[in-house]
């Protein structure tokens, strides 16, 4: 069992409750619920700042790319942009296809959840200021350009489910030895590790809080892998991340 902070749609407030992330069940008093008999909201309240190009994957399928105009090289510090209050959802909610595109990209994400102010850490104290973690997708229409910020691409409505809950820090011993999973219509279409990452955890939020302060409740995703799958109208994706459990929605 391990302690997560969830938020319930008919409260709309958060509560420290333990779960069962193996099977996926809220643990509320003498009873089991699970997920499926549910209604959570995204149990998050900060702002979400997402990492681009952290998998090593990411920049090999790159190439040589990164070299020419207009990046000129790989980037040497995170490349950070934010996902707007308007793009957060929850467990089960509808992901929106708009009627300007056929397809969506999955952006499957670890989230960091802040627990305490972040100000230019040490890798040493990061996890200090970690309140737990969660499961993220950053959605977007598909693109290829890194050169500009992605706002049309990355912050239409609902392009960022989060949930079920945060899952408290200390019940993942490595953030950084974490399997990540997406599924389209139960069938796996990804399958990656947080191992892959170029900027681990730690790292990535002390680099991040030297440049700009994290805030209690503030969302880091440390970045999506590569060759993420591409959905259309109608198909159920779900995310598992291990120790954390699952995130599920529909394209609608």
């Amino acid at each position: 069992m391990s302690k997560a902070i969830i938020k319930f749609s008919e409260t709309l407030h958060t509560k420290e409750v333990e779960v069962d992330p193996q099977s996926n069940t809220i643990i509320l008093g003498d009873r089991n619920v699970t997920l499926e008999q549910s209604s959570l909201e995204a149990p998050i309240s900060g702002t979400v700042y997402g990492a681009l190009l952290n998998y090593s994957g990411e920049l090999e399928a790159l190439g040589s790319s990164l070299t020419k105009e207009p990046y000129k090289q790989p980037p040497k510090a995170p490349v950070l942009y934010i996902k707007p209050v308007n793009t957060i959802t929850g467990f089960k909610s509808s992901i929106p296809l708009p009627e300007d595109t056929s397809h969506l990209q999955v952006g499957a994400s670890l989230g960091i959840v802040i627990g305490k102010k972040a100000t230019r850490v040490t890798e040493e104290k990061a996890l200090d200021h970690v309140l737990g973690y969660t499961i993220v997708n950053d959605v977007s229409i598909p693109h290829e350009s890194f050169y500009r910020p992605a706002i049309k691409q990355k912050a239409r409505d609902n392009f960022c489910p989060v949930g079920p809950w945060i899952i408290e820090r200390d019940a993942i011993a490595d953030p950084n030895k974490l399997t990540i999973s997406v599924f389209v219509n139960n069938e796996l279409k990804q399958k990656n590790t947080t191992a892959n990452l170029i900027r681990p955890v730690s790292q990535l939020i002390s680099e991040i809080s030297e440049f700009t302060t994290l805030y209690e409740g503030d969302v880091l995703l440390v970045g999506v892998p590569e060759n993420p799958p591409l959905v259309k109208e109608g198909d159920l994706v779900r995310i598992e991340i291990d120790g954390i459990g699952y995130l599920e929605n529909t394209v609608k």
